[in-house]
């Protein structure tokens, strides 16, 4: 018997190129993946206008969909009229059109006659019944039939949703979320088929209840948004503003969905709109996408509706300090105790809001999902919140916040009288639902472990809930900057110990010494970092210490350090690769450029952004763009676009964008799915070693000169002259064409790499000294955002 066609996409078809459709069909073109998006024909010459329209909309669309802007010609735009035969070659079909039945099994009706056989169709429903929706389909469209429910934008928020119906086949479900996790770099929750599923089921509940005690309690609209974002480990969008990102027409329809579907829920009476929410639909007035709704901003002004009157005035945040007090409590269960106890309207808001959100999620959770695990992850990553409800209970005490929820049921306080489930009492041994064996499935009443598809097994360091095992590896050299470790496979992994991963002069101790102890123990070093971003660059504040206290001639000699560290890495004995993901700035950048090769989750962002302080790059990065730009077909053009990049300190929004402008080369990988950067470096570090890896050679690099720089003063009086840079910029931007152009030489003149670091300390140091820079250093520590002086 031969066997099954492996699993493998190929082409997806986006059925509907609305926002959302549209979006999708951009994030699968990121993923490299051939799209075609479809959607209504349009009337005129251009039967595939209102696809070009979309697809031309999204370029304008912040945050970006697409990872860079010529994707977007990787996409084909198709009608329903004349180019359903496309589908014929397509292995995965996702409908994204209107939430109504009635439209998708039409569409539905239209399409199945041309998917071919093993193709997979799916739903981006964000709530309506997959069961309903299958009941309309031929038998033998079912069983690969789905919910896959992509959460808004699309590109950056990791959530998916896969929901089966009855006959879905189980290793179809498999082989989907497989794929949506590496080849899109997604995180997926399999979601039961009801209303809205886990987490806009969850999250919209909570902003639900966020209403009703911001109405109970009278509080202005922004102080509950200061009280319900980043102070409690959620979104920055908190809670309004979330709504008015999403559309309050949109959210409306949530509800909605949730009203007509769960008419017998104990907590039905909370299932409907604010009634001012429905009076700024009416006005039209839905958010973001009109430009007013819950807030409205007027130049750099934002402005909140006032309830008590209607209308719009200034925003003020400011929280009491009392409350604020509370709120960096660091041992979660005081602060619970305080919430509880005090008698201020914000801190008895913010119990009122967990103690039902509590008592809401231990109720539902068997109904919706498999495990407690599934409802903390699908919140966290579906509504950016850093722990799920479950997680917070138990850290703020399993056993006390059970016996506080208990006595305001039966005092009458909490919206729903509904009784705690038993299962709640039965944990309380354990300390709550998660324990060495696993996560609480309410189910089978067991802990259980984590999924175990081979696609996980990438995951070397995945993200994790409580007492879940992280991962450690033996240490083989630690100081005050770095750790380097190893977890028994010859290859040494280096983390720096910083926020934010900056690099000062422990960390470039560190590093050198790192890659001496890697050379005796391990055929290769791989730079990675545990938290979200691999370096904002070098430590500012430590720096301008260093300069302000000691003087010019100890900055010199740190910045010879750098240089020194960062060669270390180009020419260690053994292969050296960087693993980035986030931020990858200024000395992040030049420490990853100096690695053999770069392994990059799809959303890093990678620039030598110095100019931004008024300074250059100086630890190899001016050098390391001239050697790129050396070995071009055209160097002294490649110049002029390096020498824009730093002095207009442009950074790549995505690795995508970071090849084009050369700080990822084509040796480099882009990887979907950032919690898999280490393992795919481990993997090209064996292979690297396996081939007999030596390091490079000490290059010669000829220099564009004088010539190349005088092209490019031109090019900077041109941008003074049109106002786009200051005196300031000017200076600045100079030194970087003077250290990239090699400095006062005849074009074609041959230099070694000290050549190159030497221009660069001197250009550093020399703008280190003026007034405006340090200007520039100081308003950055103390405001985190650039001068323009």
């Amino acid at each position: 018997m031969a066997n099954e066609t492996p699993f493998y996409i190929r082409k997806v078809a986006v059925l509907g190129a609305g926002v959302m459709g549209a979006q999708i069909a951009a994030h699968f073109a990121n993923g490299n993946i051939e799209t075609i998006l479809f959607d209504l024909p349009a009337e005129g010459k251009d039967i595939n206008g209102l696809v070009k329209k979309s697809l031309q909309g999204l370029k304008k669309l912040k945050p970006a969909p697409f990872a860079v802007d010529h994707i977007a010609t990787q996409i084909t735009p198709a009608n329903y009229e004349t180019d359903l035969e496309l589908l014929k070659d397509c292995d995965l079909v996702l409908e994204a059109i209107a939430e109504r039945v009635d439209l998708k099994n039409s569409l539905f009706e239209k399409v199945t006659p041309y998917l071919k056989e093993n193709a997979v169709l799916a739903t981006n429903s964000s709530g309506l019944s997959i069961n309903e929706l299958a009941n309309s389909l031929p038998e033998k469209v079912k069983k690969r039939f789905c919910g896959v429910h992509f959460f808004n934008p699309p590109r950056y928020m990791p959530l998916i949703e896969i929901i089966p119906q009855k006959s879905t086949d189980s290793l179809l479900l498999d082989q989907l979320e497989g794929f949506f996790v590496s080849s899109l770099g997604k995180n997926v929750v399999r979601a039961k088929d009801t209303p809205n599923f886990i987490a806009n089921r969850v999250g919209v509940f909570s902003m639900l209840a966020t209403g009703h005690y911001t109405e109970k309690f009278q509080l202005p609209f922004e102080i509950v948004d200061a009280l319900t974002g980043t102070k409690i480990g959620r979104a920055k969008s908190a809670t309004y503003r979330t709504a008015d990102v999403v559309g309050l027409d949109v959210f409306a329809h949530v509800v909605n969905t949730m009203k007509e579907g769960l008419n017998n829920d104990p907590w039905s009476m909370l299932y409907q709109m604010p009634e001012f929410i429905n009076m700024l639909v009416k006005k039209g007035a839905l958010g973001q996408k009109t430009k007013a709704g819950i807030y409205k901003k007027e130049g750099k002004d934002l402005y909140v509706l006032e309830l008590s009157t209607g209308e719009y005035r200034l925003s003020d945040e400011k929280l009491s300090d009392d409350v604020k007090a509370i709120l960096t409590e660091k041992d979660v269960a005081k602060r619970f105790a305080l919430l509880r106890s005090s008698s201020l309207p914000e801190a008895q808001f913010l119990w009122s809001c967990y103690r039902d959100l509590f008592h809401y999620c231990a109720y539902h959770v068997g109904e919706i999902a498999q495990t407690v695990r599934d409802v903390d992850l699908a919140i966290r990553w579906g509504f950016g919140w850093q722990e799920g409800p479950f997680e917070t209970w138990q850290k703020a005490g399993w056993q006390q916040i059970t016996a506080w929820i208990e006595e305001d049921i039966a005092n009458g306080l909490t919206l729903s009288q509904a009784s705690l489930p038993q299962w709640v009492h039965d944990v309380a041994e354990y300390n709550g639902v998660y324990s060495t064996d696993g996560a609480y499935n309410p189910h089978i009443n067991q802990f259980v472990g984590r999924t175990e598809l081979d696609v996980y097994k990438r995951q070397l360091s995945p993200q994790t809930v409580l007492a879940e095992p992280v991962i450690t590896g033996e240490t083989l050299y630690e100081n005050e900057g770095v750790r380097l470790w190893t977890t028994g496979d010859d290859i040494a992994v280096l983390s720096f110990k910083s926020k934010l991963c900056v690099i000062g002069e422990d960390v470039l101790d560190g590093i050198v010494a790192a890659v001496e102890v890697a050379e005796k123990t391990s055929k290769g070093l791989v730079v990675w970092q545990e938290g979200e971003h691999f370096s904002a660059g070098a430590n500012l504040l430590q720096f301008a210490e260093l300069f302000m206290v000691e003087g010019i001639d100890r900055m010199r000699e740190s910045l010879e350090k750098f240089q020194r560290t960062t060669l270390a890495l180009r020419y260690a004995k053994i292969p050296t690769i960087a693993a980035t993901r986030g931020y990858v700035f200024g000395g992040g950048c030049e420490v990853m450029m100096h690695c053999d090769r770069t392994v990059a989750a799809l959303e890093s962002y990678i620039g030598l952004v110095e100019v931004g302080v008024g300074l250059i790059p100086a630890g190899g990065g001016c050098k390391e763009m001239a050697l790129r730009a050396s070995r071009s077909i055209d160097p002294y053009k490649e110049v002029q676009n390096y020498f824009k990049n730093i002095a207009m300190a442009e950074a790549a929004t995505s690795s995508r964008a970071a090849g084009p402008m050369n700080y990822l080369q084509d040796a480099d990988v882009t990887v979907m799915h950032a919690d898999e950067i280490l393992y795919v470096a481990k993997q090209q570090i064996s292979a690297m070693a396996e081939s007999g890896y030596r390091p490079p050679v000490k290059p010669q690099i000829p220099v564009i000169g004088r010539e190349g720089i005088a092209t490019m003063k031109m090019m900077i009086v041109n941008m003074k002259d049109g106002h786009f840079i200051s005196e300031h910029d000017d200076l600045i931007a100079t030194k970087v064409a003077e250290v990239i152009c090699g400095g006062d030489l005849d074009a074609g003149t041959l230099v070694d790499e000290e050549w190159f670091l030497h221009l660069e300390r001197e250009a550093f140091l020399s703008l280190l000294e003026t007034e405006k820079t340090q200007a520039r250093v100081e308003y950055m520590l103390r405001n985190g955002k650039p001068l323009r002086n």
